[in-house]
């Protein structure tokens, strides 16, 4: 079965940037929002720390954007970062005016400090943020008329124009895979946001949900995207380590707040690696505890916060803490062991700051975008704030868009044809290599790199890429199928950067070339793969 549908916009992600940006799309069009999860399935339902705005007399808009620059190693888009910094307290204000509420001190805003930050500008709600915006958001969304938001359906691949000279490819629409019914539809679109997040969920270790695997990266890239700067994943330095608890994040916020690393002997360490210590930025402060880990043989550091009043802690992390003691844990009391883990995506598809890409119609906005914001390592709560800005110039750029005539070429769209597959016998074989893929990932492409190890990677996805690829073209399609297929062009992608860049620069730290290199100081670009999923050049209004 494959059932065709309209809508005026596709928006492929219910994070914070597929849920703004439909929210601020003009009400006359015609909105279908998917997401192939639950709705909080998503990163920023599960972010804790905040998002970074100027607003306190001591802070300026300059000093923020230093603060990005020098985390970002000489990467970073100026204009973006000015752009989006200059933007930030008009984003706090739209969240506000959303009846969002951050936690106050006193009748006053109750700033936070992370690593990288010079001053206090971080707004939070307690160490629950992503959760409470994201809640709000989405109440909101339902309530909306011209929005339709439908869970358990993943993108496939993008229907696009075949690219003619002087022409540039034109996106027309999406295949749709409907988890529940387990068949293709077709949706037609004047335009197509991917919104999808990143890609740490190709990780063995990471801090986010099990949705986060690259999906917007690949799929743009096999429409012929380019894709940039992939080699730079950020390891978030301190995910819980305990048995029962995958991907749960400790907050970058809890160093902030006088929070200390320790050794399992209870020996601090980090005041070897750098001099603010805790307060280092997310690459030196992932890379310190690798470093300690593999050298003595650690299986897990320790963040210890008992120093503090309990009753401090209690207000400040009431998640955290609910959490850990769950477990038997109680942080008042003693310290948290704890790994790095993959945890943000500062590579991606590159566009424009209103996610505008190379591929007419199409935008790519949030995680799954390369901006230029975060150049070579991204500063912490930057996130959020770009998820809210590219909305919001997303939406500016489309308000205006022009009825688009399909019509006639609609009967000359390509079927999606799957009437050679048969269901398959052998589920093992995905479930499988998803293990492999992320192990290899972990092992061979992780915080501290090598050409040898990038190059034994490759080797070995390419063999999972071969069978994979085999068993995508003769059996029908799974949820876990298509995210395989698409953890392992984005694995390549990181892969191929990685050894493009002969030099450590920001998360890219190679054991071959330890030195900043001038050479290397500008972007790594791959040019779009193309799909086989396009239609001859077809008449269009822009």
């Amino acid at each position: 079965m494959n059932s065709i549908k309209r809508t005026d916009i596709l928006i492929a992600g219910t994070g914070l940037s597929g849920l703004a940006v439909a929210l601020m799309l003009p009400e006359k069009f015609k909105v279908t929002l998917i997401t192939k999860d639950k709705f909080d399935a998503c990163s920023t339902a599960w972010a804790q720390g905040g998002i970074a705005a100027v607003s306190s007399t001591s802070d300026s808009f300059e000093k923020h954007f230093n603060d990005t620059l020098k985390n970002g190693h000489g990467l970073v888009n100026k204009d973006v970062a000015e752009t989006i910094i200059n933007e930030a307290p008009n984003a706090i204000n739209w969240l506000i005016e959303k009846n969002i509420k951050f936690t106050k001190n006193h009748g006053s805003i109750n700033l936070t400090l992370e690593g990288g930050h010079s001053e206090r500008r971080i707004f939070h709600i307690l160490d629950k943020t992503g959760k409470v915006i994201h809640n709000k958001l989405i109440n909101e969304i339902k309530t909306k008329k011209n929005i339709n938001i439908i869970s358990n359906h993943q993108v496939i691949d993008l229907i696009t124009t075949k690219a003619n000279t002087g022409k540039s490819k034109e996106c027309l629409g999406a295949y749709v895979f409907n988890q529940k019914e387990k068949y293709v539809e077709t949706y037609i679109s004047k335009k197509v946001i991917l919104a999808t997040g990143g890609a740490s969920k190709l990780y063995q270790f990471t801090s986010n949900p099990k949705t986060s695997t690259g999906d917007g990266i690949a799929i743009a890239w096999r429409a012929g995207c380019k894709i940039t700067n992939m080699e730079f994943v950020q390891f978030h330095p301190t995910c819980l380590y305990h048995a029962n608890a995958k991907s749960f994040l400790i907050s970058e916020s809890l160093r902030g707040e006088g929070g200390k690393l320790l050794t399992p002997q209870k020996d601090s360490f980090m005041d070897k690696y750098d001099s603010r210590k805790e307060l280092a930025p997310r690459d030196i402060v992932a890379r310190a505890i690798d470093f300690e880990m593999k050298k003595y043989g650690f299986s897990h550091v320790l963040l210890d916060i008992s120093h503090k009043p309990a009753s401090f802690i209690k207000k400040r992390f009431p998640i955290i803490h609910k959490k850990c003691l769950s477990l038997g844990i109680d942080i008042t009391r003693m310290p948290i062991p704890v790994v790095p883990a993959s945890h943000y995506t500062c590579g991606g598809v590159q566009t424009h700051i209103n996610g505008e890409t190379e591929v007419k119609r199409l935008h790519v906005i949030g995680e799954a975008a390369h901006t230029g914001f975060h150049g070579a390592n991204r500063l912490a709560s930057n996130s959020l704030l770009e998820c809210l800005v590219m909305a919001k110039e997303c939406s500016e750029n489309i308000k205006n868009i022009s009825d688009v005539n399909f019509s006639h070429g609609i009967n000359k769209l390509p079927k999606w044809d799957d009437s050679y597959v048969s269901e398959s016998k052998e589920n093992i074989v995905i479930s499988h290599n998803w293990d492999e893929l992320r192990k290899i990932m972990w092992s061979y492409v992780g915080i501290v790199r090598s050409d040898k190890r990038l190059f034994r990677a490759a080797q070995r996805i390419k063999i999972i890429e071969n069978e994979v690829n085999e068993y995508y073209h003769k059996h029908k399609l799974t949820s876990d199928l298509l995210e395989l297929r698409n953890i392992i062009e984005v694995s390549n992608l990181i892969i191929k950067s990685a050894l493009i860049r002969k030099e450590s620069r920001g998360l890219h730290y190679s054991e071959d070339y330890p030195l900043l290199n001038k050479k290397f100081e500008k972007n790594t670009y791959i040019q779009g793969k193309q799909n086989d999923y396009f239609l001859e050049l077809i008449t269009a209004k822009s």
